[in-house]
């Protein structure tokens, strides 16, 4: 039998967000970009074609906006461990991987940036 493996991916999710711990990252809200990678427990094939069947990957874009909602985030280690903090509270998941990336902070960088990798 084959071995698999399955991810959820969220690419490239652009917000304003309230983050940084600059006086001009503290004037308002920037541009940050996320991506979410939700590495699955199972890569079985669902029974039924429907989303019942599945983990729907809804949650990922409007829990992070919730979280974004609520306060000012000092760090994007700390936005990216709280996402990773409700994926894996879903019993499909067995790790996830969270990149952030703030474009706007340096002018003669693309972007910087955290990754985290979590684990059960």
């Amino acid at each position: 039998m084959p071995q698999t493996e399955a991810s959820i991916l969220l690419r490239g999710f652009a917000v304003d967000a309230n983050i940084g711990v600059h006086e001009f990252e503290r004037a308002g809200p920037q541009r940050l970009s996320i991506d979410i990678e939700l590495h699955l427990a199972s890569a079985t094939r669902p029974e039924t074609d429907a989303i019942d069947q599945v983990l729907n990957y809804d949650f990922l874009r409007s829990k992070t906006l919730a979280l974004l909602a609520l306060r000012h985030y000092e760090l994007q280690e700390t936005l990216a461990h709280d996402i990773a903090s409700f994926c894996l509270a879903e019993p499909q998941v067995a790790a996830v991987t969270i990149n952030t990336r703030k474009p706007d902070v340096y002018p003669d960088c693309e972007s910087v940036g955290y990754r985290l990798y979590v684990r059960r």
